[in-house]
């Protein structure tokens, strides 16, 4: 298991259990602005949670295969549990949304109808342009993560593939190292030998020279 993973996966369990807890005490709460800011609390950790489901994502799949192929099962799980958070933050943050807006609609006809009508449709323009704006955001931001995600994939990949390059011509060289161990031992045990030779050859010719002298040195001393 990859410590890396490990850490991602403490940091995401206690964000989730803080989610859920801040889901459950923001649907007790009557709507307001204190509902409103722990609404918020929840979307800023839902941003957090997602940047740790990206990093273990990221993690698993720069490992090897067999690691790899449970590391994603647990992904899912979490990604799964991310969902059902989401949708609870949605329907939370929608219930707040439409007492608002009940609240404006009230107030609205306070002030006349014909004035009331004339806001309304201004105000709910404007609330369609900022949702489109927001929309188009989102849309942007999620392309550009999903770009350097499949970026930031390829480059893990590419640079595992460079590893075991790496480690497959380690071998190689350990191989090589090897033989030229043992063509150095062959080297000196020919030299050995040679030299063992050459020792032979001059102590036959050291003894045929002896013995030509000795046979010179008979015949002369016999005539």
């Amino acid at each position: 298991m990859s410590e890396v993973f490990e850490g991602y996966e403490r940091q995401y369990c206690e964000l989730s259990a803080n989610l859920s807890r801040k889901c459950s005490s923001a649907g007790l709460l009557p709507p307001g602005e204190q509902k409103q800011q722990k609404v918020s609390e929840i979307k800023a950790s839902l941003d957090d949670a997602d940047v740790l489901i990206r990093k273990m994502d990221l993690e698993a799949r720069s490992l090897q295969p067999s690691a790899k192929a449970a590391l994603l099962a647990k992904l899912r799980e979490y990604k799964s549990d991310l969902n059902k958070l989401k949708r609870e933050f949605k329907r939370i943050a929608s219930s707040n949304a439409d007492q608002a807006s009940r609240e404006d609609l009230l107030e609205s006809g306070m002030a006349g109808a014909h004035m009331a009508s004339a806001d309304q449709r201004e105000r709910m323009a404007m609330s369609v342009e900022r949702l489109n704006q927001s929309s188009d955001k989102i849309m942007e931001s999620r392309r550009t993560m999903l770009e350097t995600e499949e970026i930031g994939a390829s480059i893990l990949q590419d640079l595992h593939q460079q590893r075991e390059t790496l480690l497959h011509s380690h071998q190689k060289l350990h191989g090589v190292d090897d033989a030229i161990d043992k063509s150095k031992k062959v080297l000196t045990a020919m030299s050995r030998r040679m030299t063992k030779n050459k020792w032979i050859i001059f102590s036959i010719i050291g003894a045929l020279v002896v013995s030509i002298i000795f046979i010179l040195f008979y015949k002369f001393s016999h005539h």
